[in-house]
């Protein structure tokens, strides 16, 4: 058995070795070639998975350590019968420390007053919920859109998108890429935001029409980007109105890849009976990388910046950026990935 694996990926070299063939190449550079005798593909989103890279290979199962899917063709894979595996969930905790980190950074920055704020959290999946929770512990008040969740639960808890762009003064997206959502963020979308609301995007670019964001700057408040359109190709004027702005790199958290990674290797293991790698987690051996709890219960609102930035300083990624913006890929490959925080 042969498996081609992605070589960005971390802790999975060596893993599978004693159980096939194994051949790590550069994502981006994976073709069909690579595949002719392969078996299965363990890749991120730089691999797009479709008829040009799949068809007539041997190829059963492509598992994604990431937590979208919209890099592989779905309905081809289904009706080839190669099953497939995402990491839903498994950067949730990293996602929603940008997130928060990047909040009480653009407040601090502008001295901006965060009590009584209203957060609205635009997707409430895994990502999502781990962001309302947080929100929710910060003493925010929070609003809900998600409307696959409130056709199946009830309206009750969820709202519409109409009200929570007027009345939120933190709009943070979390949908996945798919035909409904792709440009979702538009010009109408920004002409119902309250004047001076903060905008977040870390969930995928194409959510999000630049041009649209481009013209409503002078309406928003801070602006925080770390997924883009074409990337790597990334609009540079677009990274000039961003108060913070990153590569990409907004789930790097150690634990976060812990989670990919072993979510990938065990839908390999258990799809060809592998025992010894149904239970796989890739363990820490660096203790200054583990997770940490903070405890932030009666702390005033810039205590808890600055305990959330000594734990993430987002802006130091942010500066990285914007004098290497060529390096998009490098910077996402050479992450030094970041220990997660708890709320």
């Amino acid at each position: 058995m042969k498996i081609v694996i992605d070589s960005a990926i971390p802790f999975i070299e060596g893993v599978f070795e004693q159980y096939a063939t194994v051949v790590y190449k550069s994502g981006p550079q994976i073709c069909r070639d690579d595949l002719m005798d392969a078996s299965a593909l363990i890749i991120r989103t730089r691999t797009r998975c479709d008829a040009a890279l799949l068809e007539g290979t041997p190829v059963k199962i492509v598992a994604s350590a990431t937590i979208g899917t919209d890099h592989i063709d779905l309905p081809y894979c289904a009706q080839k019968g190669i099953f497939v595996q995402n990491a839903a969930g498994c950067n949730a905790g990293g996602v929603m420390n940008y997130v928060m980190s990047a909040v009480y950074g653009v407040a601090s920055r502008e001295g901006k007053d965060l009590r009584n704020a209203t957060f609205g959290i635009v997707g409430v999946g895994n990502v999502g919920g781990r962001v309302e929770a947080a929100a929710r512990r910060l003493g925010f008040n929070v609003l809900l859109n998600d409307p696959p969740r409130a056709l199946a639960e009830g309206s009750a808890q969820f709202c519409t998108l109409d009200k929570l762009l007027r009345d939120s003064d933190i709009v943070s997206i979390h949908v996945p890429l798919n035909e409904t959502t792709r440009g979702l963020v538009s010009e109408e979308f920004f002409s119902k935001m309250k004047t001076g609301a903060m905008f977040i995007n870390c969930a995928r670019g194409e959510i999000v029409d630049e041009s649209a964001l481009l013209e409503a700057r002078p309406k928003l408040g801070a602006v925080v980007i770390d997924t883009w359109s074409n990337e790597p190709n990334v609009n540079e004027n677009v990274i000039r109105i961003c108060d913070i702005a990153t590569p990409h790199i907004a789930g790097y958290s150690y634990q976060g890849k812990q989670n990919a990674t072993a979510s990938a290797v065990r839908a390999v293991a258990r799809f060809f009976d592998i025992k010894n790698l149904f239970d796989f987690f890739p363990l820490s051996d660096i203790p200054s990388l583990y997770a940490v709890h903070l405890d932030v219960a009666g702390l005033s609102q810039g205590e808890i910046a600055s305990v959330i930035q000594y734990n993430y300083p987002i802006y130091a990624d942010d500066f990285i950026f914007r004098t290497n913006v060529g390096r998009f890929e490098q910077l996402r490959s050479e992450y030094m990935y970041r220990r997660e925080f708890v709320l």
